[in-house]
């Protein structure tokens, strides 16, 4: 993959819902070769029947020097903000854009969900809190099960 890098920019991307489609850019192309797909196309947060694909920009991008040429003359969209799809869109024109298909471990951090995961998890693998914290989920998970069980416990009616 370094040639491939060394010469077209590559922004990482994953499988996604269609349903999810709305809370990403979604990319259009065709499989150059084993996870690597040379764009077409993308698109900023389709709806899920406009959807170009199933495969979402995860926010990792390497980048040749061309993408600054084009942020500089994109134009602010809604909100007042330059989108980075449109720039990228605007660099297709004119370079190579691949995607590289990203499997593993990824956390949403733009989301309170995806940023308590995260925090969780690295909270777990941390050696200076790890042990407090585990200490701390023993205590308060099965306190947080058990009131749940009581509450369901409740609605049942008796006979």
């Amino acid at each position: 993959m370094c040639s491939i890098i060394t010469h077209s920019s590559v922004i990482g991307v994953e499988r996604i819902s269609r349903i999810d489609s709305a809370s990403y850019a979604v990319i259009e192309g065709r499989e150059w070769e084993e996870d690597i797909i040379k764009l077409s196309g993308i698109v900023e947060k389709p709806q899920p029947a406009l959807a170009p694909s199933n495969l979402g920009v995860v926010g990792r991008y390497m980048f040749m020097p061309g993408i600054f040429t084009h942020l500089r003359n994109t134009r602010a969209g809604s909100g007042g903000e330059i989108q980075l799809t449109d720039a990228i869109a605007s660099l297709l024109a004119v370079e190579q854009v691949l995607a590289y298909r990203y499997y593993g471990t990824r956390f949403d951090c733009g989301s309170k969900l995806g940023y308590l995961k995260a925090t969780m998890q690295f909270a777990l693998q941390h050696p200076e809190v790890r042990e407090d914290f585990e200490a701390y989920l023993r205590e308060y998970l099965p306190a947080l099960f058990l009131a749940e069980v009581v509450e369901q416990a409740e609605l049942i009616e008796p006979f």
